[in-house]
């Protein structure tokens, strides 16, 4: 049982790169209930198997228990607060519903850091193609949007960033361009 948790952790890791499939990275992408479970199936297999007939076995076992638990559930706690996402802006492109420009928060300060990602496709067959993770303390992020059914534009201060999204809904290389100045272009 502790292995099929850690391959399924294995699967919903590698859905997690750009391109997976967005249904198996939700369902198994969660470091803390499945490597946890692991560990907590294997320290059970391990108390089922040994025998305590010393006092001092039986002493050893309940100290290792008591470390594990008050040790593991603050880990746990923390696991999950720190690893929650913060809200989500999605936007889909003119034209074409079943592709969705998501930009989300992942900061767990006040300063916002903005996974900016593509969803294509619907149900079970949906990835998602990543397209950077943008600090708005270190870079010069502006915004990202539909410039076109089959066209992103992140704006930065200075440059531009083009990506485009070929018929089969994976991203063309990004292409970085300056950034037009002019009177009345938004700073």
């Amino acid at each position: 049982m502790a292995a099929a948790a850690l391959l399924a952790y294995a699967a919903g890791r590698h859905a997690s790169r750009s391109g997976g499939l967005v249904v198996v990275e939700r369902w198994l992408n969660h470091s803390v209930l499945l490597v946890g479970s692991a560990v907590l199936l294997i320290v059970v297999s391990l108390v089922i198997e040994l025998e305590f007939r010393t006092w001092l076995s039986q002493v050893g076992c309940a100290v290792g228990l008591v470390a594990l638990i008050f040790g593991g559930v603050p880990i746990a706690f923390l696991a999950i607060v720190l690893s929650r996402d913060g809200w989500t802006e999605r936007t889909a492109a003119p034209g074409h519903p079943d592709r969705v420009l998501t930009v989300t928060d992942i900061a767990f300060s006040i300063d916002p850091v903005y996974r900016v990602e593509l969803v294509s496709g619907t149900g079970w067959s949906a990835r998602h193609w990543s397209m950077g993770i943008w600090d708005t303390e270190r870079t010069d992020f502006v915004r990202v949007d539909w410039s076109g059914p089959d066209r992103i534009t992140i704006t930065r201060d200075a440059k531009v960033t083009v990506f485009d999204v070929r018929p089969d809904g994976s991203l063309s290389a990004p292409r970085e361009a300056p950034r037009p100045q002019g009177p009345f272009m938004p700073r």
